[in-house]
């Protein structure tokens, strides 16, 4: 027979009903908009060209993410980008989920902005909002 646990033991075996719905929450998150379309946010982390993305601060459509080559931060670079979205379309015969996208290179220069310092990115940041 299995000794009863103390009161004060039985509370600590008790999750926080605040943090398991934390990390229940779905992966996929979505931003619904006001046309009342949900868009897949875009991620705040990703690889993409042999660069890691990091975002580091996002307020509305605008964001800045930390560029490094393999992990190291100390080489960073930062894009400043003004986050687009797609309402959806098919491929292949198949339906992809309206998305927020980050800039392409064609757009770069209007929706994205490369820069090497930080503090230089949040100027950007603040001359496109």
């Amino acid at each position: 027979m299995r000794p009863a646990l103390s009161a004060k033991r039985d509370l600590n075996l008790v999750e926080d009903p605040i943090s398991l719905a934390t990390i229940k929450t779905s992966a996929t998150a979505e931003v619904r908009r006001e046309n009342g379309h949900f868009y897949r946010p875009l991620p705040t982390r990703f690889r993409h060209n042999g660069f890691d993305y990091e975002q580091i601060h996002r307020e509305a459509d605008l964001a800045i993410y930390r560029q490094s080559w393999n992990g190291n931060k100390h080489s960073a670079a930062f894009e400043v980008i003004s986050i687009r979205r797609h309402d959806g379309f098919r491929i292949d015969g198949r339906f992809v989920e309206p998305a927020e996208v980050y800039p392409n290179s064609e757009a770069w220069g209007t929706d994205g902005f490369t820069v090497m310092d930080k503090d230089l990115a949040f100027i950007r940041l603040r001359k496109l909002a």
